[in-house]
């Protein structure tokens, strides 16, 4: 729960004597949050919205140009002293509208510090477009006039008839989508190729703008107006967007929900359209447009417009849904609010959750939208690096001042300077130093469990690939697949009428040339030599003829377990002369082939292995124990097995070009490793998993700097 303000402030002489009034031009509406009544008060020319309970309205209601802020305090407090605020609570009150410009001073001078409090707000503006530099804002249009003439249109989609169309379009553009799937996961493959660019934007472009005029027509729809209209750099590609804050005005959160929602639903309805399109339209221009629509209004949707923890459609939405305005503000608040109660022994620092429900929301919301957005940007920034090298440095350092820089700067300035903390500062401190030093000791001086993982194959010490020497029709299968076998035994019978044919011919010839031998025995001698040439000849031909012929008949080259699935099948069909019909497996002893990037390779050479061990997919919960490793001293490009590579599903890259999907993109080293007792493991010769290789402790900082470093290196070289 919120803690309830002192009645009374040791710095209510500043103010006392005051006479302030809220500016005429305000307009004020009323609503309900989680079930209580606030006032919110609407600055109609900059679109700036502040809400207040009902007794600080009340307050603020009395307030006039002839009354000093002291009299209008006792009076509210002798009228309910129970809920009126407290004077700590009317200094806060006041001191945001004054910087918001909302109050009216009667000093003489306030004309000119109504300037500088401008002037202070622009700065802070622009402050924050370059803090959000990779999304910043540039307005352009007020489209209230347009929206005024169009409302027709805005009163027919927003509506029961509104609801029941986009219903129809979208439900016959999933089914168009779910009938089509597979041309539409074609085309995606190619939705970053160059030839594609120029459509994806412009695809991009269409959506966006009627996305943004679903927000302007849906809170045009229900009496708010819309005064900003411009363009978004959205990692420097701009874009359209608006300004629909007038929706807090609304009192039903569901049409502030709505508001919220209309870009998304305006821009699926439009997705559904061009799914219509794509579906009948050839291959070229239209059909390409429509494609890309399709593909960025899903892409941009799931992203960034629906989730919460972005400041786009869906942190506006959950903010209306869970009754929590300026939930991102206020979720930082509370953080602030808690580090200076508990921690810098500020008591007076007032909570902005009013329960304890609403403080948990705060709090999931402030940590989850943190660490998403610390997620997001260091993809982007990765993102523009592999693209632009320079411009992501430039970025990174952008982003390294802005959110590493700037925040140390206010914190340091906040802990010298503070009047919060004019009676505690040496706590503060103390507890900044204590965290700090706590926090670098964790870091860098205690020490971590040290490992990495590569992923490898589980491979018998002794196999054998069976394969024909001789082209020929599957006759009969002499070894069920399963059964074990030893050296010699047959496994497979081919036969090859061809081969026959050709044996019948070597030997007609070579009992022709032995009579022909005879007869020159008999009258001429000098023939003897060219036909003994010919007989061997023809003796070596039949004797190559007669080993195919052996070989049709395909044995098991050493003992173990005839591996063959679907052998069966293949009885009638013909095998060509290298294709692998199937295994001999010894399962008496297996290792496991580890594939060891570059990178970590050398931590195998610098450094001792305290140990190891093997799970494998399938077989997670079981470890399997590694006896003795062994490093294969050469670089490699050649996976033990397809299936640890992309082709395959596995993690390693391979060259895509190459159609046995063995050819790594880059080399590697091989481990070697032995594995000891089963125990209720299965070991299955080719079956993927990992090995965890660990490593002498080292403190976390040191892990994350060398993983750094190497990330570098493998990307851009650096």
């Amino acid at each position: 729960m919120a803690e309830v303000p002192s009645t009374y402030s040791e710095s209510w002489f500043r103010i006392a004597q005051q006479r302030v009034s809220l500016r005429p031009h305000i307009r004020v509406h009323r609503q309900r949050f989680r079930g209580e009544r606030w006032y919110v008060l609407q600055d109609p020319f900059n679109n700036q919205f502040f809400r207040v309970r009902p007794a600080a309205y009340d307050f603020l209601a009395r307030l006039r140009p002839d009354r000093t802020v002291d009299s209008v305090w006792h009076e509210s407090f002798e009228a309910d002293p129970e809920n009126a605020p407290g004077q700590e609570e009317v200094l806060h009150l006041l001191a945001q509208l004054y910087g918001a410009n909302l109050l009216h001073s009667a000093l003489a001078p306030d004309s000119a510090r109504l300037f500088d409090r401008y002037t202070k707000r622009k700065q802070k503006e622009r402050q924050a477009f370059f803090r959000s530099i990779m999304f910043a804002r540039i307005p352009l249009i007020d489209p209230d006039n347009f929206l005024k003439r169009s409302l027709a249109i805005g009163r027919a989609a927003f509506s029961w008839f509104g609801l029941a169309v986009w219903l129809l379009v979208v439900g016959l553009a999933l089914k168009i989508v779910i009938d089509n799937f597979s041309d539409l996961k074609e085309q995606t493959q190619g939705v970053l190729s160059p030839d594609n660019l120029f459509w994806l934007y412009a695809g991009l472009v269409i959506i966006k703008t009627v996305h943004e005029f679903g927000h302007a027509f849906a809170c045009r729809r229900f009496g708010g107006e819309v005064h900003t209209m411009g363009i978004m750099f959205l990692l420097f590609t701009p874009i359209p967007y608006m300004d629909a804050t007038a929706s807090w005005s609304f009192r039903s959160r569901w049409q502030r929900a709505l508001v919220g929602s209309a870009g998304m639903i305006v821009e699926i309805f439009v997705a559904g359209l061009a799914a219509f399109v794509w579906v009948n339209t050839a291959p070229g221009t239209i059909h390409s447009l429509a494609y890309n629509m399709m593909f960025v209004a899903s892409v941009s949707t799931v992203l960034f417009n629906i989730n919460p923890l972005l400041r786009f459609d869906g942190y506006y939405i959950l903010s209306d849904l869970l009754d929590i305005p300026n939930l991102h503000q206020r979720s930082t608040g509370l953080l602030k609010h808690l580090i200076e109660y508990y921690c810098f022994g500020y008591k007076k620092s007032v909570n902005p959750a009013r329960s304890n429900k609403e403080a948990f929301w705060l709090t999931v919301f402030a940590i989850c939208s943190t660490i998403y957005k610390v997620i997001i940007f260091t993809t982007i920034l990765f993102f523009l690096a592999d693209r632009f090298l320079i411009l992501g440095i430039i970025m990174a350092i952008v982003c390294a001042v802005a959110w590493v820089c700037v925040p140390i700067y206010k914190l340091i300035v906040y802990l010298a300077s503070s009047p919060k903390l004019q009676r505690t500062r040496l706590r503060a401190v103390s507890c900044v130093a204590g965290f700090l030093l706590v926090l670098l000791i964790i870091l860098d001086v205690i020490p971590f469990p040290n490992h990495f993982r590569s992923p490898g194959v589980l491979q018998a010490s002794t196999y054998s690939v069976v394969v024909p020497e001789t082209s020929g029709i599957v006759e009969e299968v002499l070894s069920a697949d399963g059964s074990r076998v030893s050296a010699g035994d047959p496994l497979l019978r081919l036969v090859n009428t061809e081969l026959a044919l050709q044996i019948r011919s070597a030997e007609a010839q070579l009992e022709q040339t032995q009579a022909m031998q005879r007869r020159a025995l008999r009258e001429a001698t000098a023939d003897l030599k060219p036909l003994e040439s010919r007989a061997e000849a023809t003796r070596k031909l039949l004797h190559r003829l007669e080993e195919s012929r052996e070989a049709l008949v395909l044995r098991a080259a050493h003992d173990g377990t005839w591996v063959a699935p679907g052998i069966k099948d293949s009885v009638g069909s013909w095998l060509e002369r290298g294709t692998p019909v199937g295994q001999v497996i010894d399962e008496s002893e297996f290792y496991f082939s580890a594939i060891v990037s570059q990178n970590e390779a050398s931590r195998l050479f610098s450094k001792e292995i305290l140990g190891s061990d093997v799970k494998l997919f399938g077989q997670a919960g079981e470890l399997l124990a590694v006896e003795s490793r062994k490093v294969i001293p050469v670089e490699k490009e050649r996976l033990p097995s397809a299936a640890i590579g992309w082709a395959g599903g596995g993690d390693v890259a391979v060259d895509m070009s190459e159609q046995s999907g063995t050819r790594t993109a880059e080399p590697f080293f091989e481990v070697r490793a032995n594995i000891g007792e089963a125990g209720e493991s299965q070991l299955l010769h080719g079956r993927g998993g990992r090995i965890r290789f660990d490593l002498p402790a080292e403190p976390l900082l040191r892990q994350w700097m060398r993983k750094l470093r190497q990330l570098l290196q493998n990307r851009y070289g650096i």
